[in-house]
């Protein structure tokens, strides 16, 4: 009797529950702080004080990331020759297309700062021009990276190299995927005005985490790419 593989099936329900999950959540939001000005400014604290202790859970995260990487680096074994990179492992030009997701990284924490000081100074039209732009920078840099995974000479299982190399990127990755989308939902807000001077802390909770994920590639840049290439 053939057993059947129910992996894909899995995996698609829990995409599905986590998207449900996500637009349930968004709605409950903005629900509270617009429909219901549930969000005083003593709760208001108390959110930005979670969204720091949600990002600092990240950032562990991405420390074993760093950790086990440079515990190979530094202590390469046998098995790989004793050297890093491994000798049969052809590495990314660090300077070719990581250096142009550095710039557009970057460039997208200008613009999203942008944003916060036009909603700051009540220019909504700045802030919505600003927050299109760093969706489509954020856009640009996943679509960039993926093109960069399809010409990778190496395989995710293809070693310790590539392990933490796909580990590290990949982790990044989907939090610039998750960053845009906190973005886009940012952007639908503040076209309907529901950000003010005073009380924008969901744009914030947004513009925190993209800073982060920024802070993190430009590690990654340096210590994977430039550094262990």
């Amino acid at each position: 009797m053939m057993m059947h593989d129910y992996t894909n099936y899995v995996l698609y329900v829990g995409i599905v529950a986590v998207v449900v999950s996500a637009a349930a959540w968004w709605r409950d939001v903005v629900n509270e702080a617009v429909v219901r000005d549930l969000h005083t400014p003593v709760v208001r604290i108390g959110l930005r004080y979670g969204m720091v202790l949600f990002i600092a859970s990240e950032v562990m995260f991405f420390v074993a990331f760093f950790w086990a990487y440079f515990n190979a680096a530094f202590y390469p074994s046998d098995v790989i020759g004793g050297v890093w990179p491994p000798a049969d492992v052809e590495t990314f030009d660090a300077f070719d297309l990581p250096f142009l997701n550095t710039l557009i990284l970057l460039l997208s924490g200008c613009t999203v700062t942008w944003a916060h000081h036009a909603i700051i100074k009540k220019e909504q039209k700045q802030a919505v021009n600003a927050l299109i732009i760093t969706v489509a920078l954020g856009l640009i840099f996943t679509s960039l990276q993926a093109f960069e995974y399809s010409h990778a000479a190496f395989g995710f299982t293809d070693g310790i190299y590539s392990s933490t190399f796909y580990m590290a990127t990949g982790f990044h990755g989907f939090h610039v995927i998750i960053g845009t989308i906190f973005l886009f939902v940012c952007l639908i807000r503040t076209k309907k005005g529901h950000f003010t001077p005073e009380a924008h802390v969901g744009f914030e909770a947004a513009a925190w985490y993209w800073h982060f994920v920024d802070v993190v590639w430009l590690f990654l840049f340096v210590a994977v790419y430039w550094w262990g290439g």
